[in-house]
This record gives C-alpha cells, structure tokens and sequence, in this order.
C-alpha cells in the first residue's frame, strides 16, 4: 500500500453539518448517463409504427354497401346487430388502421354521411368497407 496516504485512511467519514445526507441511489443520479437527444428513442418508435394505407373499393363492393345500408335504413325500427369494418386515419402520420364494430345500429345520417351506433360512436359511410349481420345475409334483399 502506498505509505502516503496511511495517516488519513482510517479516520471517519466527514458528514456536513448543514446539508442532508443524500441517498444513494440520488448520488448515482448524479452520475447517469446523460440523455442529449431527448426524445429521440420516441420519435424512431412513431417512425417503426406501422399503419395500413386506405383499401379503395371496387364499384361492386360499393353497390354492394349502398343495398346493406338502404337495407338497415328501412328496418332501423327493428334493431339487429351489425359488425362494420371501418378505417380510421391515423393522426400522426399517413395511413391509419382497420377496426370492426359490433353493436346496434342507432341512426344513418345521410346528409353528414354518418352512421351512429348504439353506443353514440359516428363512423364516416365513406371510412365503412364492409357490413355484416346474420339479417344481412338471410335476407333476400341483399
């Protein structure tokens, strides 16, 4: 051992007598890594976030729509469940996603182009790319 510091190396540690002792785990804050680009690991998380593009549908896929929806608008008064598959665009980046709603229909607003569901959720007619309800497929209508 090196004889220079052998006179002080078996004296008490000396605590301040103004200042709290501070914590270890608040002494090893002090020495953490440093975060320059703050944000950064969240904005590389939004960039690999994927999203679906908006399927455009087919004239036979809309006419096919438009006699499902002319369907539920004649018989509102009799409630059946529905399960519409519906995009939704993403509010951070282009593209969005694909979700399916099953509940009761509650009103068409065809001058908003809405559709509202039992539970107040509007879903945009033109966002709707498919319906399907067991009423849907047994009638004849359809």
């Amino acid at each position: 051992m090196n004889d220079k510091y052998k006179g002080i190396l078996h004296l008490p540690h000396k605590q301040s007598d103004t200042r709290p002792h501070m914590s270890v785990s608040d002494r090893a804050a002090q020495f953490a890594l440093f975060a320059a680009l703050t944000g950064y690991d969240s904005a590389i998380q939004e960039t690999t976030r994927l999203t679906d593009r908006k399927r455009e549908l087919s004239e036979t896929e809309l006419d096919e729509l438009d006699r499902k929806l002319n369907y539920i608008v004649e018989h509102l008064d009799q409630p059946f469940s529905v399960t519409i598959t519906y995009f939704r665009a993403d509010e951070r980046k282009s593209g969005g996603k694909y979700f399916d709603c099953t509940e009761f229909m509650k009103k068409i607003d065809e001058y908003e182009q809405t559709v509202t569901m039992q539970s107040g959720d509007e879903i945009f007619i033109p966002d709707i790319s498919d319906i399907k309800s067991p009423v849907l497929d047994s009638s004849g209508d359809i």
